[in-house]
């Protein structure tokens, strides 16, 4: 696997763990008692997924620039 599959792999491994949150951030609104901490803490999950996810699509794209 090159360096750029494996960046792109863990881009979508993370996407994955980002949708997990997101899901749950969706149950945690649509349950009767909003737990506003944990809502905010997941929230902040969600931003540094999203962080990590496009630090991965970066070095992905610096390394593909550079073996190209």
């Amino acid at each position: 696997m090159t360096p750029v599959d494996e960046a792109l792999a863990r881009a979508e491994e993370l996407l994955g763990s980002l949708n997990a949150k997101r899901e749950e951030l969706e149950r945690l609104a649509s349950s009767d008692e909003v737990d506003g901490d944990a809502a905010v803490d997941l929230i902040g999950e969600l931003a540094e997924l999203a962080r990590q996810i496009e630090a991965e699509l970066t070095r992905a794209r610096g390394l593909a620039d550079a073996a190209g």
